[in-house]
């Protein structure tokens, strides 16, 4: 296995710039990894390829206005900070970028906030330490931040949030979630689809590329996610009853199945909370998903890898080919795919 296998070209016209309006009217590829069938449709169609008695598992993590502006003390040079961990009230791990960010440099930002590297981790990677919580802060100064590959500002910050997103704690949005609205989500459960939620903050791995030339070398990090115990009872009866578990999402995935690994006999999944470190490659038993909702991601990432995992490499990069060509809109406000 080799990163390269995971490669493609995309052209930049397809990159997606600003998410589908309304959010369900984006493109929807469904892909039957059995036959490799391709059916193109609008998201809003979903319910169309879904049954009675399918469960519905999407991420409800927030995303955190994350994105901070600091100078250095003394020289005054301007340094980027995106919050990515809290490990203590006012002690966090951020990306930073800048020059000489050492330990021990201290930084000034607006309104009184001061701070001060206190660690160095892997390459942009800090340990910061705040004069202050910064609840406050985060909430009137801190920006949304958006994916290096989105170039135009988002006149209305919701839009990079999920309809159902509840709990505060990513660097980045689970996109998947992005194309859901209220009224889908109603007409959905009116079909007899179960909905429940799982979270995962999104975290460094989102902006770390795999560059390994072996990506089974690859340090996947670490992410904070819990099962709740009514998501636990929801997921195991809808399997006892025949149903299919529907992940939302790539976050979703990786959430169900670290429960997976902790599950109490005769379960498919078990109540829990930690951090997990699972790294889905193909080779691996999926235990708890049988169908995902995803949007079209990065060449050589591991979010590529995951969903080649679930539906084979060969038959989601041909899937990739058709949606280039059919003119798919990439990315995180891009266009999904339903992969059964």
């Amino acid at each position: 296995m080799r990163t390269a296998d995971f490669d493609y070209h995309l052209p930049q016209s397809l990159i997606a710039q600003e998410p589908a309006t309304p959010r369900d009217s984006a493109r929807l590829m469904v892909l039957a990894r059995d036959s490799g069938q391709i059916t193109h449709a609008v998201f809003r169609e979903v319910g169309r390829f879904l049954r009675p008695g399918d469960l519905l598992v999407a991420n409800r993590t927030r995303v955190l206005p994350a994105r901070l502006f600091a100078r250095k003390a003394g020289t005054g040079g301007r340094v980027e900070i995106l919050l990515l961990r809290r490990e203590a009230p006012a002690l966090w791990q951020a990306l930073v970028r800048g020059r000489g960010l050492v330990a021990g440099k201290r930084l000034t930002l607006p309104h009184g906030l001061e701070a001060e590297i206190v660690a160095v981790l892997d390459g942009p990677l800090r340990r910061i330490r705040f004069s202050r919580p910064l609840d406050d802060t985060l909430s009137r100064w801190g920006e949304v931040p958006l994916p290096p590959y989105i170039h135009r500002p988002l006149a209305d910050p919701e839009r990079y949030q999920t309809v159902f997103a509840q709990e505060a704690g990513s660097a980045a949005a689970p996109t998947a979630g992005l194309h859901f609205t209220p009224q889908l989500l109603a007409r959905l459960q009116a079909q007899g689809i179960g909905f429940t939620t799982v979270t995962l903050h999104v975290g460094l791995d989102t902006f770390a590329p795999v560059k390994e030339d072996d990506p089974r070398a690859h340090k996947i990090h670490t992410e904070w996610c819990e099962v709740s115990a009514e998501a636990a009872r929801q997921i195991n009866s809808t399997r006892a009853r025949g149903g299919r578990i529907v992940a939302v999402g790539t976050t979703t995935v990786r959430t169900l199945e670290t429960a997976a690994r902790h599950a109490a006999p005769g379960q498919v999944v078990s109540p829990w909370v930690g951090d997990t470190d699972l790294f889905i490659l193909p080779g691996f038993q999926f235990r708890v998903v049988d169908a995902l909702i995803t949007n079209f991601h990065l060449p050589r990432s591991t979010l590529l890898m995951l969903v080649s995992a679930f539906a084979g490499r060969e038959r989601i990069l041909q899937a990739y080919e058709v949606a280039k060509a059919a003119g798919y809109r990439f990315f995180s406000f891009g266009d999904a795919m339903l992969i059964l």
